[in-house]
């Protein structure tokens, strides 16, 4: 299997066997789901003023950086209160509390769930994927994955040195939602540069190597009991589907090649498509440590 890992994936034909094998609407689940999950966060927002008027209580008010839960339940972006705390001002106890809630929630679920599921720009850079396929772009060198670490300390010291969070007034999270929900577009630049980065210079350059919001969220996944794992890493027929497709594709390989098959490599975003285009159905979602006391048992028995 590593000289057939170590091959250029293609995207002749992509897809084509799990769509025959699985049915078109398991081929695509997780992809679907996704926008559900995305869509339904927007709407939430978005409706919730309507909502209010009707029924009298905020269904979620606010934004993704901080927002309450019908009315009471406080929620906000650990990155963004990390900034507050850095510019050396006392957030509002809300805040801290949000970014708590936020941060044990991610922990749990796996840090970069948000980034897949919940990141309203995972629907630009996805976009700019799906262009590359279809255009037959060629594979393009990818930068350092470990950059988004120095942005991320960068987006902290800022604060430190200027007083003030710097990196909120780029951020393309909120640049996407004030953009969508008031009609301020003015940042709208922002998002225009990550799709045609992501298209025609680097892949998946924004959420793989530069977003510093996806490293934080990455190191809080790190304890996550849920995981992918390639727990028919045996069935593997070496189709290259799941590397064309994945965002994170460096995490498939030691789960195919190795004796751990769970992708314990916090980079993964755990959007499933790896679980969709798989014909053979190598891959699924497991419980971190069900899959310890199986691999424990396993080795009791030998």
């Amino acid at each position: 299997m590593s000289q057939t890992l170590k091959q250029k994936p293609t995207t002749h034909g992509f897809a084509d066997a799990a769509v025959k094998e699985l049915g078109w609407w398991r081929a695509h689940k997780f992809l679907f789901l996704r926008r559900i999950s995305q869509a339904s966060v927007f709407a939430m927002f978005a409706l919730s003023p309507f909502i209010a008027t009707w029924a009298g209580v905020w269904l979620l008010k606010g934004n993704l950086s901080a927002s309450e839960l019908f009315g009471v339940v406080p929620l906000s972006d650990p990155l963004a209160t990390l900034q507050v705390l850095m510019t050396g001002h006392l957030p509002e106890l809300s805040l801290i509390l949000g970014a708590v809630i936020i941060a044990l929630f991610y922990a749990i679920l796996g840090g970069r769930v948000f980034c897949s599921w919940v990141c309203p720009v995972n629907m630009v850079t996805d976009l700019a994927s799906w262009l590359r396929r279809k255009m037959n772009l060629p594979r393009t060198s990818e930068m350092p994955r470990n950059l988004r670490y120095y942005l991320l300390a960068l987006v902290l010291l800022l604060p430190v040195l200027t007083g003030i969070t710097v990196w909120e007034w780029v951020n393309p999270v909120p640049v996407l939602y004030r953009a969508a929900l008031f009609g301020a577009g003015s940042g709208l630049w922002i998002l225009a540069a990550i799709f045609l980065l992501d298209l025609f210079i680097s892949e998946r350059a924004w959420c793989g190597h530069l977003c510093p919001t996806g490293a934080l969220f990455g190191l809080l996944g790190k304890v996550s009991p849920v995981k992918v794992s390639a727990v028919n890493a045996k069935d593997c027929d070496n189709c290259m589907d799941c590397f064309v497709v994945c965002p994170e594709r460096q995490v498939l390989k030691p789960a195919l090649k190795g004796k751990q098959p769970m992708i314990t490599n916090s980079d993964c975003t755990q959007c499933g498509r790896c679980i969709d285009v798989c014909a053979q159905r190598v891959f699924q979602f497991q419980n971190r440590k069900n899959q310890n006391r199986i691999a424990l048992k396993a080795e009791n028995n030998q």
